[in-house]
This record gives C-alpha cells, sequence and structure tokens, in this order.
C-alpha cells in the first residue's frame, strides 16, 4: 500500500491522531525552548554539518583510521556490506559463544537489518531493553519513530499489552505502575544475557572507541553484566575526533526530546577484563546514497527525529505508514534510494513547507532531496493514469494565463454560492477531513494591481 492509505487507516481514529499530533507537537516545542536557551545554536549546527560534510568526503580514511584504533584497543572489527552479513557475522559471534539469551539497546540499524526475527529464527531470546521498543516488540511490531518508538500508543493500550504479557494488574494505565513492572521482568533479562548488542550513535576515529547515548540506562546495563558485547553501526556514524563529540552531543540531546544531554553518554573504548567487544561496521545501501551528489547529504543524519516531530504529514499520519525502519521526512529520503519502486509515495507525503530542515541540526536539505526525489520518481516510475491527466491538464492550464484566471474566478464563484453537497463530495479529496478556507473576493494578481493603482 502507499503511503496515503496507510495514512488512511491511520487516521480512522481521530481522536487517537489528534493525541499524536499534539504528543509530537510538545516535543517540537521543547525542542525550539532548548535551542533558545544556548548561544550560538546555529553556529553549533553550521560546524556539525560542516564536520560531516568532511567525514562524507574521506569516509574510508575515517572507518580505516577507527579500525586500526579499535584493534588497538582490543575491539574486535566486523565488516559487513549488506542487512544479510550483517546478521550472519552476529549470529556467529554469539553461536561461538554458546549465547542463548540476549538483551538489546535500541538501535534502528538492527532494525534496518530485521536482526531480531534472524536470530529468533537460529532459536535465540532477543529482548529489547529500551521500554519503547520492548513494548512495540511484544506488540508484535515495528517502532514508529526512532527516538520514541511507541509514540503511537497510549498508556492505556501499553496497559492492555502488559496485562497481556506480563501478568500486570489492571492500572487505567499508570505510567509508574508499568515502568515498574517493565523494570522487574527486565532486571532478570539483564542477570541471565550471555550477550548484549548496542547500537552507536557516534563512531570516533582518532580514538577507536564510540559512544551509546540512551535515558534508561539499559545499553550500559547490558554492556556491563553480558561477558560479550556487540556493537552495530552504520558506516556514517563516523566522527574524526573526540573533540567534535562535546559539539554532537549538545546538537543530539535537544533536537530529540528538549534535553540539554542524554541521561547516559556512555563511551566504550575497551573491552573489561575477561570480556570480548565486537563492533560490525554496515554499508547495506549507504555507499550507493553516497555516490548520489544530491542525496549524500542525507547520511549526515544523527537519528535524533526532530524532522519527524514538526512535520505536519508525519503528525497526523504516524509512522507506520511510511513502511520504512527510518520513517518521516529523513526516511523519505534515504528510503527511495533502497527500492525506489516501494518507496515512491514516500517523497510525496510532504508539504515542502521544509520545517524538517529548519529543525535538522545538520542542516540536512531535506524539503529539497524531498523535491528532487519527486522529480526522478515521476521520470522512472510508473504513475496512475488519473495523476498523469491531472499534470498534464495543469500545466497545460497554467501555460495559459488568460484561461487559468477565468477558470480561476469561475472556481471561487462556485464555493462561494454552489451548495454544500457539491463541495464536500467524493470529488473533493481534500473536503474529506477539513473546512476548505473561507474564498477571498479577488485573487493575488487582482489585489495586486488595485493596490499598485492606488499607490
Amino acid at each position: 500500500m502507499s503511503h496515503s492509505e496507510k495514512a488512511t487507516i491511520f487516521n480512522k481514529n481521530e481522536a487517537k491522531v489528534n493525541w499524536h499530533d499534539k504528543a509530537l507537537w510538545y516535543v517540537r516545542e521543547k525542542r525550539d525552548n532548548a535551542a533558545h536557551k544556548i548561544k550560538g545554536w546555529e553556529e553549533l549546527r553550521n560546524v556539525a554539518s560542516g564536520i560531516k560534510a568532511n567525514v562524507l568526503s574521506n569516509l574510508d580514511n575515517y572507518l580505516m583510521e577507527f579500525e586500526a584504533n579499535a584493534q588497538k584497543n582490543g575491539i574486535k572489527v566486523h565488516w559487513a556490506s549488506s542487512a544479510e552479513e550483517h546478521n550472519k557475522i552476529i549470529y556467529k559471534i554469539l553461536a561461538e559463544k554458546g549465547a542463548k539469551n540476549i538483551v538489546k539497546s535500541k538501535s534502528m540499524l538492527t532494525e534496518e537489518c530485521h536482526l531480531n526475527p534472524f536470530l529468533e529464527s537460529k532459536g535465540l531470546e532477543v529482548v529489547d531493553t529500551d521500554l519503547g521498543e520492548y513494548i512495540v516488540q511484544i506488540a508484535q511490531e515495528p517502532p514508529s519513530h526512532i527516538v520514541l518508538p511507541a509514540i503511537h500508543k497510549t498508556k492505556e493500550e501499553v496497559d492492555e499489552l502488559f496485562q497481556e504479557h506480563l501478568g500486570t494488574k489492571p492500572s487505567g494505565g499508570d505510567p509508574q505502575y508499568l515502568t515498574n513492572e517493565a523494570r522487574k521482568h527486565l532486571r532478570n533479562k539483564f542477570l541471565q544475557a550471555d550477550a548484549a548488542i548496542t547500537g552507536v550513535n557516534f563512531a570516533v576515529a582518532d580514538t577507536g572507541g564510540f559512544v551509546v547515548c540512551t535515558n534508561e540506562g539499559n545499553a550500559d546495563m547490558g554492556a556491563h553484566l553480558a561477558p560479550v558485547h556487540i556493537a552495530c553501526m552504520g558506516i556514517e556514524k563516523i566522527i574524526p575526533k573526540e573533540a567534535h563529540l562535546g559539539i554532537f552531543l549538545r546538537l543530539l540531546a535537544r533536537s530529540a526530546t528538549g534535553q540539554p544531554i542524554t541521561t547516559y553518554s556512555s563511551h566504550f573504548n575497551t573491552p573489561a577484563p575477561g570480556a570480548e567487544m565486537h563492533i560490525v561496521i554496515v554499508d547495506n545501501g549507504r555507499t550507493e546514497q553516497l555516490s548520489r551528489e544530491d542525496f549524500r547529504s542525507s547520511l549526515s543524519c544523527i537519528r535524533c527525529g526532530a524532522c519527524m516531530n514538526t512535520c505536519p504529514i508525519y503528525r497526523r499520519s504516524g509512522g507506520h505508514s511510511y513502511d520504512a525502519t527510518i520513517p518521516g521526512p529523513i526516511g523519505s529520503i534515504l528510503s527511495p534510494g533502497k527500492d525506489l519502486t516501494k518507496h515512491s509515495s514516500l517523497p510525496f507525503a510532504s508539504t515542502l513547507c521544509g520545517s524538517c530542515s529548519n529543525v535538522c541540526p545538520v542542516k540536512i536539505n531535506i524539503h529539497e532531496q524531498l523535491y528532487k526525489w519527486r522529480q526522478l520518481i515521476v521520470k522512472d516510475v510508473k504513475q496512475p493514469f488519473v495523476k498523469k491527466v491531472i499534470l498534464k491538464t495543469t500545466g497545460w492550464l497554467m501555460a495559459r494565463p488568460k484561461l487559468f484566471n477565468l477558470l480561476g474566478g469561475s472556481a471561487r464563484f462556485m464555493l462561494k454560492h454552489a451548495p454544500r453537497f457539491m463541495v464536500y463530495s467524493k470529488l473533493n479529496a481534500w473536503g474529506k477531513e477539513r473546512e476548505l478556507p473561507e474564498v477571498g473576493k479577488q485573487n493575488f494578481n487582482e489585489w495586486y494591481k488595485n493596490r499598485k493603482k492606488n499607490e
């Protein structure tokens, strides 16, 4: 199904859509407040954007530098060209250690590679220990947001899930009670874990270490209690120097949730005595995206989710409507590069308002890339007959100003005077969910000419 078809399903519950919209806008407002409290916020964004551009231009050198330094630190480095290779490498490590129980902190890369179902098919138990990820895992759903994976679930729905899977008592959706019950359940999983899997927020080339940012401490619990720690990172997660961390850590938390910093910014540099640390560096289509000049800066993304929180389409269509690991505006420029036909509707799920680009901490020109994908899709992907006819007719009409103005005047008259059933019908998709704005007495050209006459 296309994005619009999936969004239609999400929009059937109007109350939930309104709640989803307000919840995400609240996070967007927190981001604005946090950003405005920092002097030089825009300079931070400029510097971060420049660092990321430098990384993408010298990615091979930084990756080799990171590998060499990580190996000096005692970290075992693995390379995976695809999701399948990533999964096989991780399973081989686990099988060699006889690991059966795995705790995993939030990692969008492992979601992208479908690691959980792969390991489960091999008879291993994989438990997501981030609370939001754990909620969607027991609901057998993918995350709907990269920072707030269960934002589409109300607390009452979580209450019902926990009753079913954890045997909790009905609490009316009491967040404190539900969190405590999840903590009790997950504590045993940490203690019994044979291995821990984490993502990577930033890998530092000049030290060979990496940083994992969480608000729950679950990555630390897993990595420090289990004898084997496997970290999974995309090739784009490199930054050149440890000194650059201060820039990105200040941007990440404020952009994601409006916090000054994540509760835990954990630095992993060497394995603990008697333990093993592995890092799997994954391409899985990133090199191909890097080769696309118009879209390469999309790899600068630090996965803060700010573009989703501000996007009017995402807020009112839900993350699952994108049918992609990374939803929202940033996902809509990453996904077509992987499968243009499957994800051809995503670049059109945008108003091109530019709000996503305005809040992006590394200044990715997201709305411009969405527009560029649209141009490619219209050329390379077969479009619906009705859409092609409408576009051709509109182009023909707009090339004839006199006829366009005449029809525009007629349309204004009809909207003002026609019976309601003629305007709000199945033929008018805009009228299904909203009242159309009040029609003006004149169009812009008429207003402008009158204004010039009166000057």
